[in-house]
Parts: structure tokens; sequence; C-alpha cells
């Protein structure tokens, strides 16, 4: 049986969705971030996170890992593209999400929502929201004339992008200056496997 330790309010998500998007049956354990540090979750991943994924002997953490591991080995339909080139432009956009744009949310989120009022620091996250302008214009041009970022399918790309820019609407950022990614953005959060997985714990 397939496994995702981790609760949808974490990185877990990615993943959860992923699972839902492959038709993966899975048992959901969702183990809060809070007790990622416990004995029995540092067996599973000794950096103390979540979510992990255990799949026939496999146990897998990283949200991004877990996701490409699923993608290429229950990636039937188009999620996970034959052509090699295909498969270099998912690790490309994956890592980019991871590089690009989410240290600069994850300081917003920190700034706006998660600190007590007295920690947060405006300049921070106005400083963030200034070093998001770069990343999210290359993915504008990147969408321009396209439904998703390989083409006319949706693939594990761009679900793990839209994950990772699944804060956005959160943060009420002002998207008018890249209507293709606003568009694109709506359209991967509104799929019915990630409305799903919002719905878990």
């Amino acid at each position: 049986m397939t496994k995702l330790y981790g609760t949808s309010r974490s990185r877990s998500a990615r993943s959860l969705w992923a699972l839902e998007e492959l038709g993966v049956k899975y048992e959901h354990l969702p183990i809060a971030t809070t007790e990622a540090k416990s004995a029995e979750n540092l067996k599973r991943n000794p950096n103390g996170h979540v979510p992990v994924l255990e799949d026939d002997g496999v146990v897998i953490w990283e949200s991004m890992a877990i996701n490409l591991y699923l993608a290429e080995k229950y990636g039937k339909n188009s999620l996970w593209p034959p052509e090699p080139a295909a498969r270099a432009d998912i690790y490309k956009w994956s890592f980019w999400a991871m590089t690009e744009v989410e240290p600069h949310l994850i300081t917003l989120l920190r700034n706006r929502v998660m600190h007590p009022p007295e920690q947060r620091d405006e300049k921070a996250a106005l400083a963030a929201i200034e070093a998001l302008k770069a990343p999210l214009n290359v993915l504008e041009s990147s969408l321009k004339g396209r439904e998703y970022l390989l083409g006319k399918n949706f693939t594990i790309a761009d679900l793990n992008v839209a994950a990772v820019m699944s804060w956005v609407p959160m943060m009420k950022l002002d998207m008018s200056s890249t209507p293709n990614v606003q568009a694109w953005l709506q359209k991967c959060l509104g799929r019915e496997a990630n409305k799903k997985v919002r719905g878990l714990k």
C-alpha cells in the first residue's frame, strides 16, 4: 500500500495532489508539521519534515522528489511525457519553482500571515514582492500562446509550479501585469484533484 505522511496544510499537499491526479490508491496519514520531528517520523525522514512517501518498500522525502517519482512510475497519462526533452522541461520548471519563486513566497507568507504581528517585517515582505516580479515575468512569457507549461497538456510540471504558487491567492498579490500566469494558475488550482486535497486534513 502506498502511504503519504503529512497534513495537507503543508508541502504534503503537493504530493497528495499528484497522487490524486495519477489515480494512485494510497493511505493518507496527516502528520502535522509540529509532529514531524517525532522519533517515529525521524526514522522515515531524518530531517524531521513532511511529506514522506512509502511505496512498495521505497521511502522518499522532499515533495518535488516524491512528485517526480510518482509521475515517472504511475504517469500513464499526460502528466509524464515519454520524450526526454519534455521530461527535461519538467525538471527545469520544478526546480525553478523551488529556487526562483518559493523562497520569496515563504518570506512573504511569514511576514504577512505566519509571524505574530510584532515580529513581522514589512520591508522584507515588500522586498519579496519586488523579487517575485522577475520570475513571474519569465513564467508570463513562457505561457504566452500556451495552455500549459509544455503546451496543450497539463503535466507534473504544471502541478509542481502551481502547487508552489498556491500561496499567491492567499497573499492577494496583484497579478494584473501577468494575465497569462493568473489564468493558468486559476486553471491549475481549480482542478478537481487539487480541490479534493484541500478538503483533507
